[in-house]
């Protein structure tokens, strides 16, 4: 077992997943102005300090991926925010791309930047206590799209970005997300998807990435959220899991998936049968940001120095997310 290919099994075992905590300023601003609290760097920190500090990280998520403002922030102890995370039994990472923005020659459809200097910043994150990174790829649907360029243009750079952190001895997470938006129905989910994965794959191959330490983050199998014909849970895990068996090479260790606009229940339930339904060797886990934080969010944003209620509000939904990635939630622990 290689140091990148242990540092995977550590964030992923035991049914723990991982916290994306890594919305940009922009985003967490948002997300705070729509529970009425100012989006101060105190008020943020102050959040994601409640969360990281929780039984519910010490119990149930294996990695955190963090934002460049947070791995530089410390916690109100005076820790770093690395150091805290390593305290209670999770490990550090951090989004490394700079976003999607309007592809040259599609520019109905986006590519992900941020190669331009990333080996020396990853240098200076892996000096501050990261493991592990993330970069996500974004893919819209329609009759057109994703186009060959697209599909090829994200899955370069995915592979890229792989291997200059794998060269500074980090775990990438490697997250080609199809979205959910638009009216496509299930199938051409599953059949864009599956395209989409194979070609990261083939430019990993191509650019020598060990698979073995490498985690993929990838959407999972619904239709459009307009499409008229929405598929059942049960569906949705079949397809899913069908798709990564046929995509996913077997060398790679796990998958961690996104919510990707599903509800908190949502989320957990369609991880509880992707879990029952799986006949592969990937660990198959979460990689939540809203998912996992939104009911947290709105309690905290009732009292903001509720720090215990809040926590225990996350702990719950931790433990589900949890016992979803080991195909035992139900909805009788759910409303315990």
């Amino acid at each position: 077992m290689t140091e990148l290919n242990k540092i995977a099994h550590k964030i992923l075992e035991k049914g723990k997943g991982i916290l994306a905590a890594d919305e940009s300023t922009g985003t967490m601003t948002k997300r705070l102005q729509s529970v009425n609290v100012e989006s101060s760097a105190k008020n943020r920190i102050l959040f994601r300090e409640t969360l990281f500090s929780s039984k519910g990280t010490s119990d149930f998520i294996g990695g955190v991926i963090l934002y460049d403002e947070t791995i530089r922030q410390n916690s109100s102890d005076g820790k770093s925010i690395p150091n805290l995370l390593s305290e209670v039994g999770s490990i550090a990472g951090i989004k490394v791309d700079t976003g999607a923005k309007q592809m040259a020659g599609s520019p109905d459809e986006k590519i992900t930047e941020g190669l331009d200097g990333l080996r020396e910043r990853l240098k200076e994150y892996s000096k501050l206590g990261a493991k592990f990174t993330k970069w996500r790829g974004v893919y819209n649907i329609s009759k057109k799209y994703p186009s060959k360029l697209s599909i090829k243009s994200n899955a370069h750079a995915l592979a890229r970005y792989a291997a200059l952190v794998q060269e500074c001895g980090m775990v990438p997470i490697v997250e080609p997300e199809v979205l959910m938006d638009g009216n496509h129905s299930a199938d051409d989910c599953f059949n864009k998807t599956s395209e989409v994965i194979k070609k990261c794959f083939e430019e990993l191959v191509l650019h020598k990435i060990d698979l073995s330490g490498v985690i993929l983050k990838p959407n999972m199998i619904l239709a459009g959220l307009e499409s008229k014909n929405q598929i059942s849970n049960e569906d949705t895990a079949k397809l899913t899991v069908k798709c990564l068996r046929e995509s996913v090479p077997k060398e790679v260790p796990g998958i961690a998936f996104l919510s990707g606009g599903q509800t908190e229940i949502q989320a957990t339930k369609n991880l509880n049968l992707i879990n029952k339904f799986n006949n592969t060797n990937f660990i198959m886990s979460y990689s939540y940001g809203r998912a996992l934080q939104q009911s947290a969010l709105k309690h905290w944003a009732k009292d903001t120095q509720d720090i215990k209620g809040t926590q225990a509000v996350f702990d719950h939904r931790a433990k589900m997310c949890s016992l979803a990635a080991q195909g035992k939630w139900s909805s009788e622990l759910e409303n315990k």
